[in-house]
Parts: structure tokens; sequence; C-alpha cells
């Protein structure tokens, strides 16, 4: 437990030396201007798939909100809580970011999660059950990198019932991208629509 804190609190110091350090400080420009990001994220909760690492990117770059599966759920605007669509709100109609990327990845315990309850898998279910169901997988879909991959093409049509987001996708001032990250090759890749299949970004 301690060697996992000194690694984060040893990591946080090479942070505010490369980002929080003298006048120029990519921190103080983002606290006095503000984050205008023109890319926003849905990913997953898995401690491997952050794509501000994975891509590199420097702190304001990325507008991200993670979950379990990386799931856009439908648009339903009722008095339930929607953490997700909320995201989807903001970044979308008050940052305008220009790309939404849907970042799914291999060995997903989230669909694993749905997989097994499809197969009626024994497993702790107060939450995940009811969130992952949101994704209906086919009935010949029992691989779980497959099912990873289709959940990001239903999250896709999700995203586009959300009338302010399919007004601008519409309109050609935001555009969607599917991604499937392969953690053990450690290779992004993406949806062609022209194909239909993920081929290596």
């Amino acid at each position: 437990m301690e060697k996992a804190l000194n690694k984060m609190l040893k990591g946080y110091l090479e942070f505010r030396d490369k980002y929080a350090g003298g006048d120029h400080s990519i921190m103080r420009y983002l606290s006095d201007y503000g984050q205008k990001p023109e890319v926003m994220f849905v990913a997953c909760c898995d401690s491997r798939v952050d794509p501000a690492l994975i891509l590199q990117c420097d702190p304001g770059d990325l507008f991200v909100v993670r979950n379990v599966a990386n799931i856009v759920p439908p648009y339903e605007k009722d008095e339930a809580h929607h953490g997700t669509s909320a995201a989807l709100e903001f970044g979308v109609c008050f940052l305008k970011v220009k790309h939404l990327i849907l970042l799914g990845h291999s060995q997903c315990g989230g669909i694993k999660a749905l997989l097994d309850n499809v197969h009626n898998a024994p497993h702790q279910n107060d939450f995940i059950d009811n969130w992952v169901s949101i994704i209906k997988p086919p009935q010949q879909v029992d691989d779980v990198n497959t099912c990873a991959q289709y959940a990001l093409q239903q999250s896709k049509a999700n995203c586009l019932t959300f009338p302010w987001l399919a007004a601008r996708v519409a309109e050609g001032t935001l555009k969607i991208h599917l991604w499937f990250f392969d953690i053990h090759n450690g290779q992004i890749y993406n949806h062609n629509e022209n194909s239909k299949e993920f081929e290596p970004l």
C-alpha cells in the first residue's frame, strides 16, 4: 500500500514540475483562460485504459467521462440521475467539442459482466447488471472483445438519440469516432465506416 502511495506522490511532484512551475505554466494558463478542449472521450473506468495517458495528452486537451464499459445510454429526460448524459451535454453544448470518441477496449470487465448475466453466471449486481443491460448483444455474440466492439456501435446509435448531439453531427460540426484499444499490444483500432471493420489507427 505504501509503495503505491509513494509512486503517486512522486508522480504528483513530477506533474507540478512539468505543468505548474514557472510563469508560463499550462495550469496557470488553463486557470486564467479556462478549458477549451476540442475532443471528448467516453471511456471505461478500467485502470489500464486512460485516454490521456495512451495519447500522451496535456491537461486541457481532452474532456473525458469514464464509466463501466464506456457505455452511452439512450436519451432519457426524466428525474433519474444521468451522469454520462450530463457530461455529454456539457461537452457538446457548452464546450462545443468537435470530436466525440467512444473508446472501448479488450478484456472489458463490464462487458464480461453483461455476457455473464446473459449466461446466468453469478456475480455482484447491485448496479452493474442494470447498467450494462443497456447493451443488447446478438445471441451469437459471446466473445468479450467482439461484444465490446458491438457495444461501441450501439453506444453510437444511442448518441444520436440526443437531439442536440444528432443536430451537430448532421450539420458537420461534430464527428463521432469509434476506437477499440487492445490492451495486449497497446494498439488502437478505428472503426471504418466504409468497410464496417475495426482497422489499426
